[in-house]
């Protein structure tokens, strides 16, 4: 019975131990579940407002009593892709997008590995203050050197200045990924015979795939977005969709519903290859955290 008594004794305190900690546990996941539905509002509200104003009329956008009461149209739309003629937006922000990722891809996936596998590391250096320089700070040299060669307007301009910006990016992707590479592979192929270039192609370039494709994506994302370059260095036939998105905003007026349609169509093709691309575009930015 005095047994007993004192095993009593010692459990009722592991009793309470346990008990506390699952409150504090329970606590601890109602908080972070507060902070995840806060953060998710604060980011997503203004995107769920664009979508909802672009079914809406410019009379209902600015009347606060039609928020989520209105007859949706598909006015704007029809605006934007049939008088404002959008399409020659969407073709030169696709053509600036993937010729300058492309460039960025051959010229800085072979820098990256040259990098890692040569111990270049004051060239990594380089990459990173190339990455973190301003791209405004760039915008006057270039158009100064642009417009001396007379290109201003075309689509040279602008796809070597976001070329020079997402180069950068890949190869300081990439680095983590060839360094994930074991150097053991590499050196089973040169003793079958493969030469430095034979080792890249052949076995570096297909393990590093999905470098590849998180880069690619990244740079195409910052091209399709980037306003600035395309506002100074292109023309009336190769403007870009962040530069055309202009057209809805006059002088004394703005065309709301035109301005959130053009904003949904902007939007809309780079969330869809974040949502479908995400867990490349999480293990590629991750990639190599974890090494020493």
């Amino acid at each position: 019975m005095t047994t007993t008594a004192a095993e009593q004794i010692v459990r009722a305190p592991r009793e309470v131990i346990r008990s506390s900690r699952r409150r504090a546990k329970t606590r601890a996941e109602v908080w972070r579940w507060i902070a995840i539905v806060v953060v998710s509002l604060v980011f997503l509200f203004p995107l769920m407002w664009m979508l909802i104003s672009a079914f809406k009329t410019s009379l209902d956008i600015t009347d606060p009593g039609a928020m989520f009461t209105f007859e949706p149209t598909l006015r704007n739309f029809e605006n934007v892709l049939g008088r404002e003629n959008f399409l020659p937006f969407i073709w030169n922000s696709l053509v600036v997008g993937v010729v300058s990722t492309g460039i960025a891809l051959v010229v800085g996936v072979p820098a990256a590995y040259a990098m890692t596998r040569f111990h270049m590391n004051r060239s990594s250096g380089m990459l990173l203050v190339a990455r973190i320089i301003p791209g405004v700070s760039l915008l006057v040299p270039w158009y100064f050197v642009f417009s001396r060669m007379g290109l201003v307007g075309g689509y040279t301009p602008l796809v070597i200045s976001h070329m020079f910006v997402t180069l950068p990016l890949i190869a300081w992707i990439m680095l983590s990924f060839f360094e994930g590479i074991p150097a053991e592979l590499e050196e089973a192929g040169r003793v079958d015979g493969l030469t430095n270039i034979g080792v890249f192609a052949r076995i570096a370039l297909p393990l590093a795939v999905p470098g590849i494709a998180t880069a690619s994506i990244l740079a195409f994302i910052f091209s399709w977005n980037n306003f600035l370059f395309a506002l100074v260095l292109s023309g009336e036939a190769t403007r870009t969709l962040p530069v055309a998105i202009f057209n809805f905003i006059a002088y004394s007026s703005i065309d709301w519903g035109g301005l959130m349609a053009a904003s949904v169509i902007i939007t809309l093709p780079v969330m869809i290859m974040a949502l479908f691309t995400q867990k490349y575009i999480v293990s590629g930015l991750t990639a190599g955290a974890t090494k020493g």
